[in-house]
């Protein structure tokens, strides 16, 4: 392994914002991205920070993440949400996907988290074959379910 994980720090947060776009284009929603480096550093490094970060580096340079955030479940208590689990195209195959997998999965079992939780893209069968093999549920009858900024707006609007 010629790369380390560790927790990501605000510095990192350009890099982070180029994995976060790299995953839009992958996912066919090359226009998505909305947030910047200062919105990440803001939401990450605050009093209060919305998530947590692992990064894998080589060579001094950031080749993928894993971001996430604590959650309640009304069934199982005390979750975390896996956000995004990203390394870059050129640098996959190497191990680094696993290795902020696990990392996540680690800090959530040393801290007594009930479950980690994510959404996968139903066509990306890579993914879902790896998080198979490695002990994970696919719920495949269950769909996610959003309400954008301007929708939430217009629903306040009119309720």
């Amino acid at each position: 392994m010629d790369f380390i994980v560790r927790r990501g720090v605000e510095k990192d947060m350009q890099s982070v914002l180029a994995l976060i776009t790299e995953l839009a284009v992958f996912e066919k929603e090359p226009n998505a991205v909305e947030i910047t480096v200062e919105d990440l550093i803001k939401d990450g490094f605050s009093e209060n920070p919305q998530f947590k970060i692992f990064v894998a580096e080589q060579d001094k340079n950031i080749i993928g993440i894993a971001l996430f955030y604590e959650r309640y479940s009304t069934w199982k208590g005390k979750t975390i949400h896996l956000e995004d689990l990203i390394v870059t195209k050129e640098k996959q195959k190497i191990g680094a996907g696993k290795a902020l997998y696990t990392a996540v999965l680690k800090y959530a079992h040393d801290n007594n988290y009930n479950r980690v939780a994510w959404e996968v893209i139903d066509w990306n069968t890579n993914a879902i074959e790896f998080y198979k093999s490695t002990g994970a549920t696919y719920l495949n009858d269950w769909s996610v379910v959003q309400m954008n900024k301007e929708s939430l707006a217009k629903f306040i609007q009119n309720n």
